[in-house]
């Protein structure tokens, strides 16, 4: 292994002859910068629409729901008051994970993203769905006959926030589809919370419409309480998937299977490299991947010739795949006798500087 002893882990700091050619290990701001730049400034538009929505919504649904004592009403404002929580994280989220790294975080602020996805699955289901149960159950449990004079301006007011709801899924929507289409929009987790909260509140206030209409027409409250349950179980279930993601990321997902297959062909079709062992790759942001590969190289090879291809095949894995701000290359003898334990060692993950 070709170890490096600069700050960025490539050899172009210590060796004059690539001291104009190479460049260091971590892209540049460069094409996908703006790109990022210009999704975020949209995401985040998106994010407020949405909260400036949930806070007049939240508010409306609450006073609606006291002057009607309606579960299915007071489990909506429940649902409103943890969305609009959640994209309070999801600003955080977007201002924080751009942050350039520094000493303490060198490859970055980008699973700020995952994070903070994270508490906004935990604030669906504590605060939305569980409420949501209770109410359900409350009412069950107390179902005697209530006044229902308030009921028609609580319908009135889920009405409104159906339309309001609608036109800001409609707008995550838009974005989705400017950003690539579900594929490749759905893959910014903020962008993927505020559609999934949004298409489940859609959901939420037809379910409590129906609820509060059939708790009127026929005088039985166990419709409005089959609604809250209904709300609860589905904030429970958007919650769980929106969390197991989160999870997922946080914890270090590779690359797409496509991505990682480019970068082993490139390494195969390179006439130094006599075999690849290994291919490592994890995603540290929404559009940042560590590469770390174990190569074996062709005998006769001089260390100087070894750094010159190093730096080729390090720009060559940009070139076909931008978001790889990271690469390590940990150059072994696979006929070694530890070449075993090079398999396991910290370098082929990656914890180590290679070439």
């Amino acid at each position: 292994m070709v170890a490096s002893s600069s700050p960025c882990g490539c050899p172009c700091h210590r060796v004059p002859r690539f001291r104009r050619s190479a460049r260091c290990d971590r892209v540049r701001p460069g094409q996908t910068a703006d790109v990022s730049t210009r999704s975020d400034r949209r995401t985040r538009v998106t994010v407020l629409v949405a909260l400036a929505a949930n806070l007049v919504i939240a508010a409306a649904k609450a006073v609606g729901g006291v002057a009607a004592a309606s579960p299915a009403l007071l489990s909506e404002a429940a649902h409103s008051v943890a969305d609009s929580l959640n994209e309070v994280f999801l600003l955080a989220a977007l201002r924080r994970s751009r942050r350039p790294p520094d000493r303490r975080h060198p490859f970055g602020y980008g699973k700020e993203r995952f994070f903070w996805s994270l508490l906004a699955a935990v604030g669906i289901f504590v605060m939305g769905g569980c409420f949501s149960f209770y109410q359900g159950i409350d009412a069950f449990r107390n179902g005697e006959e209530k006044n229902l004079d308030g009921y028609v301006a609580g319908l009135v007011v889920l009405g409104v926030a159906l339309l309001a709801e609608g036109g800001s899924l409609l707008r995550a929507l838009y974005q989705v589809r400017k950003q690539g289409g579900a594929v490749q929009g759905l893959r910014d987790p903020a962008l993927r919370t505020v559609v999934a909260e949004d298409g489940t509140a859609v959901v939420g206030v037809t379910l409590a419409i129906m609820g509060m209409g059939l708790h009127m027409a026929t005088g039985q409250v166990v419709w409005e309480a089959a609604a809250s349950l209904a709300i609860g179980a589905l904030l429970v279930y958007v919650a769980y998937r929106l969390g197991r993601e989160a999870r997922d990321q946080l914890i270090g997902e590779a690359a797409d299977p496509e991505a990682s297959g480019r970068i082993r062909a490139l390494l195969r079709a390179q006439p130094e490299i006599d075999s690849v062992e290994a291919l490592f790759t994890m995603k540290t942001g929404l559009d940042t991947t560590l590469v770390a590969a174990r190569v074996d190289l062709v005998p006769g090879l001089d260390s100087e010739r070894v750094e010159e291809v190093a730096v080729r095949i390090k720009r060559s894995i940009v070139g076909i795949i931008p978001e790889a701000e990271q690469v390590f290359l940990d150059v072994t003898d696979r006929h070694a006798p530890d070449a075993r334990e090079a398999w396991e060692s910290p370098a082929a993950t990656g914890e180590r500087g290679g070439a």
